[in-house]
């Protein structure tokens, strides 16, 4: 099994710490506002790999923060005269409910900011101890300089980083040294050695999975964007207080989502909510439409690949309901056949994902298998035992995707009687050789989940 390593920038075999125990971090939300589709396209691809990770044998811890506590909460809080815990509980609740609807449910635990301070002043006093950070009138600040390889993570060269900084805060040593701790003295505020004040967004990440998983781990996951500099930071303080190198042996980041080629945003109009979305699709044409892409790809979110994804889920949902409807009186005698299909195209999935958790190409194959079985069903039948190994296939793949195939499908509704009526309409436009016409009406069946065979 491979994973690309954002680190090395190359697929790597897969060796966790321990044999078959695996510590996967993810960086949760600022709970300051609703969750959009972008969170969730993150979270959806780091569910899967769980999923599957598990499906391998392994057990997985899976911890995810929850920052409830930053300036844009406390901002929100103050246009909304609302008491900043409460606006932040509010919409941890809400995230953690978007997240059920979306069937993302396996986060082990969240870990939020506000109840890990303790941890985070000891982080803070280990750093300062060792010479990597040190205290101005403003509050602490973590020294970038004395970290040789900060910037290892993006590549980025730390000389060419301060050439383009303005240094803001003229008591830091250097313009990009990030804040450890903010000294305030308006609430919501926590006491410690350099006074009341609140903690900065990075040491929140390496206090809470130190206190977890200890100084080392396997696994950090998130969105291209926190590169630079959220998790350069993350590993400038946590090897800077342990000395050990490397703080993860795999870095996982998922590409950008964007809306019908534009960046998502509040001033585009274009800024989709995970509430939204699911005003109008089913969960899991959404999650579809996600696997549909490699993790570390691009994504671009339309209403056009949303209809998409509906019907190819549609599709599949389709294919394991005949099957289904074939158990108890599949007597056929061929076997062969249909052992070796199953055993091609099991292989080929498994492969896809064992390739850096390519869903994709597992999907493709997938494809391929429902298209072979309908071809098939025409002049041959597979055993019993044959059809319910086809079936537990399909059902392992709806288990590790996170799909509910036993969802009937809409074309339940069309009577055989219909179906029988619109293909002789078909076979008599064929022979009149009026193609484009016969074509269009299979296309629109197919838009419809019906599969036609010519």
């Amino acid at each position: 099994m491979k994973i690309y390593n954002t680190m090395s920038r190359e697929k790597e075999d897969f060796e966790p710490m321990h044999e078959k125990r695996v510590k996967l971090f993810v960086c949760g939300p600022t709970v300051y506002d609703d969750a959009h589709i972008g969170h969730a396209r993150t979270y959806i691809s780091f569910d899967i790999i769980k999923r599957y990770l598990e499906f391998k044998g392994y057990t997985v811890f899976y911890l995810q923060n929850i920052t409830d506590i930053d300036d844009k909460i406390i901002i929100r809080a103050l246009e909304s005269s609302t008491d900043p815990k409460e606006l932040a509980l509010k919409f941890e609740k809400r995230y953690q409910e978007d997240m059920e609807a979306l069937g993302v449910n396996g986060v082990n635990f969240f870990a939020r900011a506000t109840d890990h301070v303790t941890e985070i002043i000891t982080q803070i006093e280990t750093l300062i101890q060792k010479g990597f950070a040190y205290e101005t009138e403003s509050g602490v600040y973590f020294d970038e300089s004395k970290f040789p390889n900060f910037g290892k993570l993006s590549r980025r060269n730390l000389e060419d980083l301060n050439v383009h900084r303005v240094n803001l805060d003229s008591s830091k040593k250097n313009p990009g040294d990030f804040a450890l701790w903010k000294k305030k003295d308006q609430e919501p505020v926590w006491d410690s050695p350099w006074g009341p004040g609140r903690p900065g967004w990075h040491i929140e990440d390496t206090a809470i999975t130190e206190e977890y998983f200890g100084p080392q781990y396997d696994i950090h996951g998130g969105g291209l964007d926190l590169i630079f500099p959220h998790h350069e930071a993350e590993i400038a303080q946590m090897e800077a207080a342990s000395d050990k190198s490397p703080m993860v042996r795999y870095w996982m980041h998922t590409g950008f989502l964007n809306v019908s080629g534009e960046k998502m945003s509040k001033s585009l109009g274009n800024f989709i909510t995970i509430r939204d979305l699911l005003e109008d699709y089913d969960p899991q044409i959404f999650r579809f439409f996600v696997l549909s892409t490699h993790y570390r790809s691009p994504i671009d979110f339309s209403e056009k690949t949303l209809e998409q994804a509906a019907k190819s889920l549609k599709r599949i949902q389709k294919t394991l309901e005949k099957l289904n409807e074939l158990v108890g009186s599949s007597d056929g005698n061929d076997d062969a056949y249909f052992s070796g299909l199953l055993e091609d195209y099991q292989t080929k999935f498994f492969e896809s994902m064992d390739n850096d958790f390519n869903t994709p190409e597992a999907l493709a194959h997938i494809f391929n298998f429902v298209k072979e079985l309908n071809k098939a069903f025409d002049d041959k039948k597979p055993s019993e035992k044959v059809l319910k190994d086809i079936i537990s296939f399909f059902n392992e793949f709806g288990e590790i995707m996170g799909f509910d195939l036993a969802g009937k499908s809409d074309s339940g509704d069309i009577s055989g009687e219909l179906l029988d009526i619109i293909k002789d309409v078909r076979q008599k436009l064929r022979e009149k050789k009026e193609w484009a016409l016969s074509d269009d009406i299979r296309a629109r069946l197919n838009d419809l989940g019906i599969d036609v065979e010519d």
